[in-house]
């Protein structure tokens, strides 16, 4: 398989189904943190690929794709230690992002969003701590799901922040993304509607111009859908304050978890990575209890307004893909906005999936559905169904 694109890490590692089932013929690639048989995964440093033994078996999630009748193609890029949005990597380089090849993937899912936004195969895992299934997907054109925090079996998958962590899922086709689902996601559906739409103010001031336009047109659409819309705030401290508080906890798990081997192996990670390390060194892991104690607040508030028919309705990302090689400062200050938006599903553990669109100049952006906890499969419903009907409207999606 040629990779134009520079998605795979290894694009001649191939596994044949072990069984048939709802995924037969079907390709996919997996981020290089999850454990292949015999294979070493680098998580996108070549000082963790040299310390790290192969693995002894499969990550539990790849077997039940292959048992499915899937086909796995290979490894593909990640950020370091999955440590990044952005998707540029200063040892391995950067995945092309198909829809602009003067744009930055995003990350950490780099290569996994960019392998099947170009076709190369059908769906991809990633993982999602702070935004790294749904931001690549956001910038590729790709449907994204971050499930409900420890829904998907993460077993054999390289940590970064453990409360944080999960494993999720691109595709080109939201009907595939529930497929993905209904093989990793061990729940049954939960009945009735979604009859509620909240749309958070400030997370919508985020996006302006063409940009805000384009996802408001296909949100005013899915108005008609359901019983009823609202516009609020969800943080009387403001997003940027929720922000701070995922960055301040996930440091601290990502030192705890990653700090010895820093210390020991001293390996050399790029811009941007390597300073980020640095001040989760500095953090004090004794102000981890009194930062859940308010994450839990923050769970319980939300939860308590969506209970279970309500959707939160946000941008997924502040706007477009940025162009690739901006300075570290614009490429930090993007991030901050985009963790603004992200985190919400961070602090609470909730499922996110974020829809592709165009916008007039040809580039996508995602427009996301955030649920209550362990909804997911409700909500890949909702999302195939709410698809079909925005295209029957000539909203434009990225094909």
């Amino acid at each position: 398989m040629n990779d134009n694109w520079k998605a795979f890490k290894n694009n001649h590692l191939k596994m044949s189904p072990t069984g048939s089932g709802i995924l037969n013929g079907r390709t996919f690639a997996v981020k290089d943190v999850f454990a292949l048989k015999n294979y070493c995964t680098s998580a996108g440093n070549p000082d963790w690929l040299r310390t790290h033994p192969p693995g002894e078996q499969n990550a539990p999630v790849v077997d039940q794709l292959l048992e499915q009748g899937a086909y796995l193609k290979g490894t593909t890029h990640t950020d370091e230690l999955m440590y990044s949005l952005n998707g540029e990597n200063f040892h391995y380089g950067t995945p092309i992002n198909p829809r602009h090849g003067d744009r930055i993937p995003g990350g950490s899912s780099s290569g996994s969003a960019v392998a099947v936004a170009a076709g190369l195969v059908d769906f991809a895992l990633g993982t999602d701590t702070g935004g790294s299934i749904r931001i690549p997907s956001s910038y590729c054109g790709l449907f994204g799901i971050r499930p409900t925090h420890g829904l998907v079996n993460s077993k054999g998958v390289i940590p970064l922040a453990k409360s944080f962590d999960t494993v999720g899922w691109m595709t080109k086709d939201p009907a595939r993304l529930r497929e993905v689902g209904d093989i990793l996601i061990d729940q049954e559906e939960t009945p009735g509607n979604f009859d509620y739409l909240f749309f958070e103010k400030e997370a919508w001031s985020f996006v302006d111009g063409e940009t805000k336009e384009c996802l408001l047109h296909a949100a005013s659409i899915l108005q008609e859908l359901v019983t009823n819309t609202n516009s609020l705030y969800i943080s009387k401290e403001g997003l940027a304050k929720w922000a701070e508080l995922f960055r301040s906890i996930q440091g601290i798990e990502i030192w705890k978890e990653h700090g010895e081997w820093i210390e020991t192996v001293k390996p050399l990670f790029g811009p941007g990575v390597s300073e980020r390390f640095k001040w989760a060194s500095t953090l004090n892991a004794s102000e981890l209890g009194p930062l859940n104690n308010i994450r839990e607040n923050i769970k319980q508030s939300l939860s308590g307004l969506l209970q279970t028919n309500g959707l939160l309705v946000i941008p997924t990302a502040p706007g477009e893909a940025p162009l690739r090689q901006l300075s570290i400062e614009d490429m930090e200050q993007y991030r901050t906005r985009a963790m603004q938006l992200t985190c919400i599903a961070g602090l609470t553990g909730f499922p996110q999936v974020t829809v592709p669109l165009i916008k007039k100049n040809g580039m996508p952006i995602g427009l996301s559905f955030i649920a209550n906890h362990s909804q997911d499969m409700k909500l890949l419903k909702f999302i195939q169904r709410v698809s079909a009907i925005l295209i029957n409207r000539n909203v434009q999606f990225a094909d």
